[in-house]
C-alpha cells in the first residue's frame, strides 16, 4: 500500500527533497581528488582495480581505436538503429536551443552578444546498476552540436577492463574524442585537473552517485558543473478518467532508477489514491530489478489535495525532476506550473519516452533544485560574450551620466576614465 497524506486540511507547505552530503563522503571525495591532482593516471588504475575490480596497468587507462571498431560489431543491429534515431532526435532538439549572436545600434553605441563554444567538455556516464548509452547520448549530442572541440567521457570499467559495447557504440556515433574507462570521484577530479591520459575540461556534465555528486561540488569553480545530482523524482497529477495501470507502471519504471527515488501520486480524488494502490500491488508481481523497485517504493506517497489548484502549489514545492499530467486537460494546467525539469502532458506520454530522447533531454535537475535550474541542453556548452562599440560623440553623451554614478559609488578612476573620453568630443545631453 502507498502511504497517504492528506493534504486537504492542512496548512504547512510540502517540502522538496533536498541533496544532503555526508561528512565522510565529502572527505574521502577530498582525498581523492588531491591523489588524482598530484599522480594522476596511476590514482585512476589503482581505484579501477579496488572499486571494479579491473587491471589497466597494462592497457591503460584511455579505450583504443580497436575497442571502439569492436564494439561496433559487438553491438546488435536494432540496437545500433535505435541508438542512431536517438542521436538524430538529440541532434534536433539541441539545435534549437543554442543561443543565437546578434548585433544593435543605437545612439552611436553598436552592441551586441557573441556565441562561442567551450573549448572542452567531460561527460560522465555512471556504470554499476546498468548499461547507459542513452545517458552517453544525452551528454555527448549537445555538446557536439555546439561546437566543442574536445569532449572527454568518463565511465567505470567492467570487471574485465572492458567498457560495455553499446556504450562504446554510442561514444563513438554520438563524437566523444576520447572514452576513459574510469568512474567515481576519480573520473571528475582527472576530468578536471587532467592527467596523463585524460585532457583537462572546462565544464562537466553528466549524473552519478553521492562520490561523483560531491566531487562535482568540490571541484565546481576549477571547472564549471551542469548540477548536483540528487534521487531521481516523478510527480504524476491525475483526476478523472485515468487509466490506473498504467499510473502504476508509471511509478515503477521511475523506482527502477534508483532504490532512493522519490515518486509522488497527486490527486484530489480519495478513490484514485486506493485504485492505484491496488493497481500498483498488481503490476509488481511481473516488475524486474526487484529489490531497487521495493526500496524506491517505500518513498512513494500518494497526496490527497483539495483541487487542482492545490495541487499546483504542491507541484511548485516539490519541483520534482519529472512531472507527468494524468488530466482530461493537462494544457490547462501547464501555465500554473512553474518548477519542474520536464513535464509529460496526458495518458500516451510515459516519461520513459524523455528519458530515451523524445523531445527531452534526460540530464535534469533534482533534489528541488528545478526552483532555480534547467535541464541539459546545447545552450549549457557555450558561452555569451558581451560586445561594446561607442564613437567619439557617444562615449561623451553617456560620461555625463555614468560618471556621476561612479563618483557616488567612490570608483573615482572609473569616472576619470570615462570622462577623458568625453573630454575630446562634444557633450550632448542624452
Amino acid at each position: 500500500m502507498l502511504e497517504l497524506l492528506d493534504l486537504r486540511e492542512r496548512g504547512e507547505r510540502l517540502d522538496a527533497t533536498r541533496l544532503e552530503i555526508d561528512p565522510t563522503v565529502a572527505d574521502t571525495v577530498a582525498g581523492i581528488l588531491q591523489r588524482v591532482f598530484v599522480e594522476g593516471d596511476e590514482v585512476l588504475i589503482e581505484l579501477a582495480h579496488r572499486f571494479d575490480g579491473a587491471e589497466l596497468a597494462e592497457g591503460g587507462v584511455l579505450v583504443t581505436d580497436e575497442e571502439l571498431d569492436d564494439a561496433v560489431a559487438a553491438t546488435p543491429p536494432e540496437l545500433r538503429a535505435a541508438l542512431d534515431d536517438l542521436i538524430a532526435r538529440l541532434q534536433d532538439l539541441a539545435t534549437r536551443q543554442l543561443p543565437r549572436e546578434w548585433w544593435d545600434e543605437r545612439d552611436g553605441v553598436r552592441f551586441g552578444e557573441i556565441v562561442r563554444p567551450l573549448e572542452s567538455v567531460g561527460c560522465y556516464v555512471p556504470g554499476g546498476r546498468a548499461v547507459y548509452p542513452s545517458s552517453v547520448c544525452m551528454t555527448v549530442v549537445p555538446a557536439v552540436v555546439a561546437g566543442v572541440s574536445e569532449i572527454v567521457l568518463c565511465t567505470p570499467p567492467q570487471a574485465d577492463g572492458s567498457i560495455p559495447a553499446p556504450v562504446l557504440y554510442a561514444a563513438r556515433k554520438a563524437g566523444a574524442h576520447y572514452v576513459a574507462k574510469t568512474g567515481g570521484a576519480q573520473a571528475i577530479a582527472a576530468m578536471a585537473y587532467g592527467t596523463e591520459s585524460i585532457p583537462r575540461v572546462d565544464r562537466i556534465v553528466g549524473p552519478g552517485n553521492a562520490y561523483v555528486t560531491e566531487a562535482k561540488r568540490q571541484v565546481a569553480g576549477t571547472v564549471g558543473i551542469d548540477g548536483l545530482a540528487g534521487p531521481s523524482e516523478l510527480a504524476i497529477v491525475a483526476e478523472g478518467h485515468v487509466d490506473i495501470d498504467m499510473a502504476a507502471l508509471d511509478l515503477i519504471a521511475q523506482a527502477e532508477h534508483d532504490p532512493r527515488a522519490r515518486t509522488f501520486f497527486i490527486t484530489p480524488d480519495p478513490d484514485l489514491t486506493e485504485r492505484v494502490s491496488k493497481a500498483l500491488d498488481e503490476a509488481l508481481r511481473d516488475a524486474g530489478r526487484r529489490e531497487i523497485v521495493d526500496a524506491a517504493l517505500a518513498y512513494t506517497k500518494a497526496l490527497l489535495v483539495r483541487d487542482l489548484d492545490h495541487a499546483c502549489e504542491v507541484v511548485n514545492d516539490l519541483a520534482s525532476e519529472h512531472l507527468l499530467l494524468l488530466l482530461h486537460d493537462p494544457s490547462a494546467f501547464l501555465p500554473k506550473v512553474r518548477n519542474a525539469g520536464a513535464i509529460f502532458l496526458g495518458r500516451w506520454s510515459a516519461v520513459p519516452f524523455g528519458d530515451y530522447g523524445i523531445a527531452s533531454n534526460h540530464v535534469l535537475p533534482t533534489a528541488g533544485t528545478a526552483r532555480f535550474s534547467s535541464g541539459l541542453r546545447a545552450s549549457d556548452y557555450v558561452t555569451v560574450s558581451s560586445v561594446v562599440e561607442l564613437d567619439k560623440r557617444s562615449a561623451a553623451r553617456y560620461a555625463q551620466r555614468t560618471s556621476a554614478i561612479a563618483n557616488a559609488e567612490g570608483l573615482v578612476g572609473h569616472a576619470r576614465a570615462m570622462d577623458a573620453r568625453a573630454g575630446s568630443a562634444e557633450v550632448v545631453d542624452p
